[in-house]
């Protein structure tokens, strides 16, 4: 059908009630344990990875996505409204959000910060999105040349998938 029929149809699954409530709790969740200091985004993931087991697989990654964006926004809030960085990305945030908060801006801070990091994921998603096809082209040359690479070349070659019994 094409890559846009996939696209309809991928919203279409992650745009369901139950996958929009597992997202609605891992962002929630996430920002828990994000906004503990010294606890980032993989932390919170490894942390929370026991909520998933009874889920589907779809459930549980999309779940996984949202305490990624939750702890990232949490460590924000420590760095805006503390000024403790709990991570090393939100050290810059961290020298301009605190010094609006002490101004009495800290809301406008959060929200510059939450706008903006919407905005870079949402180019780099697309950007990922458009450049990711190019970079299968080197796979696909090898296979058509059918050689192995020089570090397996004295193991013996298998036959393709299709072939094997």
């Amino acid at each position: 059908m094409g890559p846009w029929f996939d696209l309809m149809q991928g919203f279409a699954t992650a745009l369901t009630p139950t996958h929009l409530a597992m997202c609605f709790a891992g962002v929630l969740l996430g920002q828990m344990v994000g906004i503990l200091p010294g606890i980032g985004p993989s932390a919170a993931i490894a942390l929370l990875l026991p909520l998933t087991y009874g889920s589907s697989p779809t459930a549980a990654i999309i779940m996984f996505a949202g305490i990624y964006y939750g702890a990232q926004y949490g460590g924000t809030l420590t760095s805006v409204l503390v000024s403790v960085p709990g991570e090393s990305s939100t050290v810059m945030t961290s020298i301009d959000g605190y010094q609006m908060a002490l101004q009495g801006r800290a809301g406008t801070a959060l929200g510059i910060s939450a706008i903006g990091s919407c905005i870079a994921g949402t180019l780099g998603t697309l950007g990922l999105m458009l450049l990711a096809p190019p970079w299968q082209g080197p796979r696909s040359l090898s296979a058509r040349r059918n050689t192995s690479p020089s570090w397996s070349s004295a193991s013996p070659r298998l036959p393709p998938l299709a072939h094997r019994s």
